[in-house]
C-alpha cells in the first residue's frame, strides 16, 4: 500500500515538533516540511536582544539540521493551499500534493494597523525590530518609557510583562532607573489577562515603582510630538515607546480562504482538526484556539495532532483530545522567574519567583536546538520536578521517566 503523504506547512516550533514526531512512523507515511526560508528562528530569545544579553545569530538555526533525516524539507514560499485539489501552490516550484496537511504557519505582528506605531514605537517580536530597539535603548539617557500592549491578539502573553521587569533591571545596572519613569499600558481592566496571575505581577510592579494604565486602548501614536493616544482620550507623553503590536495569521491563510477575519484557522479545540476539513490539522499560533499563542502551547498540541493524524490514516476516529495545556517560564526580574502551567479548566497558580525557575528558563533557551524540536526538554523538566512540585496529575509518562533513569533520551 502506498504511503500517505503528510505535508507540514511551516517550520517553526509547532511544525518542527510535529514533523519529528511523525518521523517515527515512516513505515506508514512520507513527511515533508514546507518553509519559506528554511531558517528556524527561536523567537523567545528575542526578548533579550534589546538589552544586549543575546545575539540574533544565536537564535537562527538551519531547519534542515533540526529535522529528522527522513523528513523532507522544501524551501519555498506558499501562495495557496488548495483544499479541493489537496495541494500547495508554491511560489516558484509548481505544486506539492498532500493526503494530510498540518498548518503551522504562525503569526506576525502588524504595527501598521495602528496609525503612527510603526514610526513612533518599538517592539522586539522580530529580529529587525529587536535590533532597532537595542539601538534606541543604547542611546536612552532617561525620561519616560511607555511599555505595553497595543492590541490583541499577540503571541506569548507574558512577554510584555517580562520585558518591563527586565527593563527595570537593565536601567538599574546602567544607573538610569532614578532618571526614568516606566509606565505600563494595557487595554485590559487589569495588568494581565489571567486573574490568578495578576496579584503576583501587581506586587512586582509596585515594588519596582512601575506605574500601570489600564483600559488604555491605543488608537494612534504621534511620533513628532511623542504622544500615544488611547480611544478613551488619554494622552501619554513618552521619550521611548515600546508597544507590542496586534498580530495576524499568515497571508497564505487569507489567500486560501481557510481563515477567519484575523487570518486564524478555525480549529477544533480538542482534536485540533481544521473545522470542516477532516484531513487538515492546525497547530500553534496559526489556530483560533482560546489559549496563548506560544511555542509552549504548540509543544503540548503536537502529540495530539500526530496521534489523531495517524488514527485517520488507519481509518479510525481521532481519539486524542488536547486539554488546552500551556506551560511557560516567566521572567520576574532580579535574576528570578516563575512558571505558568494551565489548561482549559485549570488556571495557573504561579509559584513565588525563584532562581530555580530562572535557571530552568535559561536551560530551555540554551538547549532548544537539540531538545525542543524533538519534544524532549519540557517533558524532561517536568519529569525532574514532578515529585516535588507537581505530585498530581503526571505531566509525562512512565516510559519517559524510565528513559530518564537509564540516561537514554534519544527517542524520547
Amino acid at each position: 500500500m502506498a504511503k500517505a503523504k503528510v505535508v507540514v506547512l511551516g517550520g517553526g516550533v509547532g511544525g518542527t515538533f510535529v514533523a519529528n514526531k511523525l518521523a517515527k512512523h515512516t513505515d506508514k507515511i512520507e513527511v515533508t516540511v514546507v518553509d519559506a526560508t528554511g531558517v528556524h528562528h527561536y523567537q523567545p530569545g528575542l526578548l533579550y536582544v534589546p538589552f544586549g544579553w543575546e545575539q540574533p545569530e544565536r537564535l537562527r538555526h538551519d531547519e534542515r539540521k533540526l529535522l529528522h533525516p527522513v523528513v523532507q524539507l522544501v524551501r519555498s514560499p506558499v501562495e495557496l493551499v488548495d483544499v479541493d485539489k489537496r495541494q500547495l501552490r508554491l511560489l516558484h516550484d509548481g505544486t506539492l500534493p498532500y493526503d494530510y496537511l498540518v498548518i503551522a504557519t504562525g503569526s506576525c505582528p502588524v504595527p501598521d494597523e495602528i496609525p503612527g506605531l510603526a514610526d513612533g514605537g518599538y517592539h522586539f517580536y522580530t529580529e529587525p525590530s529587536a535590533l532597532r530597539l537595542r539601538e534606541a535603548l543604547h542611546n536612552f539617557q532617561g525620561g519616560r518609557i511607555v511599555v505595553g500592549i497595543a492590541g490583541f491578539p499577540y503571541k506569548c502573553p507574558p512577554a510584555p510583562i517580562e520585558f518591563t521587569l527586565l527593563l527595570d533591571d537593565w536601567l538599574r545596572q546602567r544607573k538610569l532607573r532614578d532618571k526614568t519613569e516606566i509606565v505600563f499600558v494595557t487595554p485590559l481592566p487589569q495588568v494581565f489577562s489571567i486573574p490568578t496571575v495578576v496579584p503576583l505581577i501587581e506586587e512586582l510592579f509596585n515594588r519596582k515603582g512601575i506605574k500601570v494604565e489600564t483600559f488604555f486602548n491605543t488608537e494612534s501614536v504621534d511620533p513628532e510630538k511623542r504622544k500615544v493616544i488611547s480611544l478613551e482620550g488619554t494622552e501619554l507623553d513618552y521619550d521611548l515607546l515600546v508597544l507590542i503590536p496586534p498580530h495576524r495569521g499568515s497571508p497564505v491563510i487569507d489567500a486560501s480562504g481557510i481563515g477567519d477575519k484575523g487570518g486564524w484557522v478555525p480549529t477544533d479545540k480538542f482534536t485540533l482538526q481544521v473545522k470542516g476539513h477532516e484531513r487538515l490539522f492546525a497547530i500553534g499560533d496559526a489556530t483560533d484556539l482560546p489559549v496563548s499563542k506560544s511555542g509552549a502551547a504548540a509543544h503540548f498540541e503536537a502529540p495530539i495532532v500526530v496521534h489523531n493524524l495517524l488514527q485517520l490514516i488507519e481509518g479510525k476516529e481521532p481519539a486524542a483530545h488536547y486539554d488546552g495545556s500551556v506551560m511557560c517560564f516567566v521572567e520576574a526580574g532580579d535574576g528570578k522567574a516563575t512558571v505558568l502551567r494551565f489548561n482549559y479548566e485549570r488556571p495557573p497558580q504561579p509559584p513565588k519567583p525563584s532562581v530555580l525557575w530562572r535557571w530552568m528558563k535559561a536551560l530551555m533557551n540554551r538547549f532548544y536546538p537539540v531538545a525542543i524540536p524533538r519534544g524532549i526538554a519540557l517533558d524532561v523538566m517536568f519529569a525532574t520536578l514532578q515529585g516535588k512540585f507537581f505530585p498530581s496529575p503526571p505531566f509525562c509518562g512512565s516510559e519517559l521517566m524510565e528513559k530518564m533513569r537509564q540516561g537514554d533520551l534519544r527517542d524520547a
